[in-house]
């Protein structure tokens, strides 16, 4: 039992990584440009959910986006690790499918998850755009895909 849980601590530990330094940048960027508060963020995301009635909810709409934050994050980890385990380029290659990961998931959730959910659509502001799919390809589905490697190699070991 104990040799199944250490992949999938790489698994959880990838999209940790991966939620932490997405909605890092969406913060810094917010805050720069706008003044918006990490509140408003997180809420942002919980208007998935809640619709506009998120930015009314305060603390405990703030709480709810973060947490589907990092359940978004999780499961496109877990996707990826997956995956990988069929598909051994995944893991083999993290540096080359982990950024093409991140584009395609960048696609999904602002073309489809977005539009489907009761959110407004997301800013099309140039450099938000381009700077939000560069962090998705570097800084969200590389880890992702770095940590699916060791969590496959851990796997392995076993």
């Amino acid at each position: 039992m104990e040799s199944m849980k250490k992949p999938w601590s790489f698994v959880l530990l990838g999209g940790l990584v991966a939620g932490t330094f997405d909605i890092t940048y969406a913060c810094t960027f917010w805050a720069i440009k706008r003044g918006v508060l990490p509140t408003r963020v997180f809420q942002s995301v919980a208007s998935g959910v809640l619709g506009d009635s998120s930015f009314t909810g305060g603390w405990r709409s703030a709480t709810l986006g973060l947490v589907l934050h990092y359940f978004i994050a999780t499961s496109m980890a877990v996707t990826y690790y997956l995956f990988a385990r069929k598909w051994s380029d995944l893991w083999q290659r993290p540096w080359v499918y982990g950024p093409l990961y991140g584009v395609l998931l960048y696609g999904i959730m602002n073309y489809i998850v977005v539009p489907l959910s009761a959110a407004n659509p997301g800013s099309r502001n140039l450099v938000w755009v381009l700077l939000s799919v560069a962090v998705h390809a570097c800084l969200s589905a590389t880890p992702i895909a770095l940590f699916a490697r060791r969590a496959v190699l851990a796997a392995q070991s076993a």
